[in-house]
């Protein structure tokens, strides 16, 4: 039997671009006809590790730490949903919306994996937060999270309380940091070759055609 082509997708639940590359990409997969032959995992990523509990306004965030005018976040939430709708996803952008801590999230991701439930959950995770209005660090929200795609939601929950679950989830993400992957989403190809950004559809077709190739021929 052929390896599957193994993909890392480096990213954060909260992040827009992500979301948008992962749809641009299973697009590319699915459009390929490669849907059963390339493996992905999602490795945790946090744009803001020390953000409290009580998160923080999303328009005040970003201008915060990215110095954006209004003008501009107006302009960057439109692209967005633009890119979004085309991809069959909705970016919910409203005044009220707050950037949360995004830690218990990748915990869940990585309980989320050993089921092979780890994409479904971390697309109905960054659904619940771009396009519910869901509050993704509240523990009810992950718990209906863990319920919407057939896990053991007492069993997941649990794991945030769980300090080896947590060292988990910290040490890869150093281990992403250790190699330079200080943007998302970073996806990387076998563990050897990556691509920075959600890059359109015909790039990611580019890139897997000429990975399945290289695979042939090993």
């Amino acid at each position: 039997m052929k390896e599957k082509l193994k993909i890392d997708i480096v990213s954060d639940v909260v992040c827009p671009w992500c979301t948008i590359g992962y749809k641009r990409l299973e697009k590319a997969i699915v459009e390929l006809g490669l849907t059963e032959q390339v493996d992905i995992e999602w490795q945790p990523f946090e744009l803001n590790p020390n953000m409290p509990v009580e998160g923080q306004n999303l328009d005040e965030h970003i201008t915060e730490k990215y110095g954006s005018t209004p003008e501009q976040q107006k302009d960057s939430k439109l692209m967005m949903s633009e890119a979004g709708e085309e991809l069959d996803f909705t970016f919910d952008y409203f005044d009220e919306m707050r950037m949360v801590n995004t830690f218990d999230a990748h915990v869940l991701l990585e309980y989320a994996k050993d089921f092979g439930k780890q994409t479904e959950l971390k697309m109905c995770l960054t659904t619940a937060f771009f396009s519910e209005r869901k509050d993704v660090s509240k523990r009810d929200i992950l718990k209906q999270a863990l319920l919407a795609v057939g896990l053991n939601a007492d069993e997941g929950i649990a794991k945030l309380d769980n300090e080896n679950a947590r060292k988990e989830v910290r040490t890869k993400q150093d281990y992403w940091k250790s190699l330079g992957v200080n943007s998302v989403p970073t996806i990387v190809f076998n563990r050897k070759s990556a691509v920075t950004g959600a890059q359109p559809v015909a790039t990611f077709k580019q890139v897997l055609t000429e990975l399945m190739k290289e695979q042939q021929t090993v």
